[in-house]
This record gives C-alpha cells, sequence and structure tokens, in this order.
C-alpha cells in the first residue's frame, strides 16, 4: 500500500503575525441608538437629568470621557463615585436596550472575520471606547464576541490613545510575542481610532461606515482606507501589507 507523505503547514513565526485591533461602534456594527437611549436612560435613574446628549461628541470617546463630560454638562461633580454610578447603571440599561433598536454588524464583517479566524498569522483583538462590560454586551448580541481573543477598554484608561499599550501588554501575555509596531493594525471609522494607532506607532485601517465619510477620513492620512470591510480579499490584503 502507498502512502504519501503531506507537508504540514508552517506556522507564522513572530516576526510576521499580525495584531488586529478591532474598534466596535461603527466598525463592526451599529447599535441602532441602543448605547445612547442606555446613557439618557443612566442618567434619569441616577440623577434625575432628561439628558438630550446635545454637543457630546461620542463617536470615538471611551465610555469613561463621556461620563466625565456627561457630569461637567450638567454641573455635576465629575468624581470616581459619579462616574462609575452613571457608568454601572448604564451597564444596567445596555442589555435590556440592545433588542429594543434596529442594530446590525456591519457590511463584510462576519465574512472577514471569519477568514481572519482561519489564518494562524492573524491574532484579533479588541481596541475599543466601550467599557469591557459594555463591548461583551454588544458584541455578544450580534455574536461576534468569541472572535476576539482580548482587548483594550475603557475601564483601563479614559484617554483613547493610551490603550494601544494595554493591548500590547496583553497581547505578550496571551502569546509571549512583543508585536512591533510595524505588525499591529488599528481598525476603526473615526479621526480617534486613527490617532490612538499612531499613537503606538501601527498602521491604521480607516472605516466610513460611521459618521465620517472617506474624505473627512482621509484627511488624517491614514495607512489604508476602505469604505467598508465587504471586500474581503482587499481588506485581508491590506492587513499583510
Amino acid at each position: 500500500m502507498r502512502t504519501t507523505m503531506t507537508t504540514p503547514k508552517a506556522m507564522p513565526t513572530s516576526r510576521n503575525r499580525r495584531l488586529l485591533l478591532f474598534d466596535i461602534d461603527g466598525t463592526l456594527l451599529v447599535s441602532g441608538g441602543a448605547g445612547e437611549a442606555a446613557l439618557k436612560d443612566a442618567m434619569r435613574e441616577r440623577f434625575g437629568i432628561d439628558e438630550d446628549l446635545s454637543g457630546v461628541t461620542l463617536a470615538g470617546s471611551t465610555d469613561a470621557l463621556i461620563a466625565r463630560i456627561l457630569l461637567e454638562k450638567n454641573d455635576l461633580p465629575t468624581t470616581t463615585e459619579n462616574s462609575a454610578a452613571l457608568l454601572e447603571t448604564y451597564l444596567h440599561f445596555l442589555p435590556h436596550r440592545m433588542p429594543k433598536h434596529a442594530g446590525r454588524l456591519l457590511p463584510g464583517i462576519l465574512v472577514l472575520l471569519n477568514e481572519l479566524k482561519k489564518r494562524t498569522e492573524f491574532v484579533l483583538a479588541l481596541l475599543t471606547g466601550n467599557l469591557r462590560r459594555g463591548a461583551e454586551i454588544k458584541l455578544t448580541h450580534y455574536g461576534v464576541w468569541d472572535y476576539f481573543e482580548f482587548g483594550a477598554f475603557a475601564d483601563d484608561h479614559h484617554d483613547r490613545n493610551e490603550l494601544g499599550h494595554f493591548a500590547r501588554s496583553r497581547a505578550l501575555d496571551h502569546h509571549g510575542i512583543e508585536f512591533p509596531a510595524e505588525n499591529i493594525y488599528v481598525i476603526g471609522d473615526t479621526p480617534r481610532d486613527i490617532e490612538c494607532g499612531k499613537a503606538i506607532g501601527a498602521k491604521t485601517v480607516a472605516i466610513a461606515t460611521g459618521s465620517y465619510s472617506t474624505a473627512a477620513l482621509q484627511k488624517h492620512r491614514p495607512d489604508f482606507l476602505f469604505t467598508d470591510l465587504s471586500e474581503t480579499d482587499s481588506v485581508i490584503s491590506a492587513l499583510l501589507a
């Protein structure tokens, strides 16, 4: 009986592995206003204030920063206790809000995540302004939480530009690899995503699926720019560049 020998696939070395750091809102999904509604619920429940979120920039901000802004806007003490109370109440309301709003995964996301998970050279993680629990609520609702190994969240720091350092540290903990900056890709839909990627020297992939157009994002000079993530082959080619 003749047998054939198969050559095992070469495992990627630490030099060519890629750390992919995904934003959530406007990049992976839109919640249909569930997050905004939960914030309003929390302000009403905790402080008796009917907040309309006018003048508050949510896109690209961390939940921790948003809490500070809402407290300042309403002349409330910006104490750690008040911020924690507001965010805790927001997390209480968020899972109840998710099924009541017409959110969705954005174009190409599920196909792309499935393709990336097949390839051992990619490590999928999150870099998001959401609190960790908020990220889990949103991504679990749409069935994609388990695609991501770890992340950096608003719990880590209120300044988005600091989150990349937490993501790199957790990548080292999980994989024993000190990912070089040129092998890290920050993927998001706002100028703040581009800025926080550049803060750690990472490559930046901008997606015009949020509140910023391709023209607006191009002004911030991302390394790659897509209308959305539906052109799977083109996106993967960029992530291997």
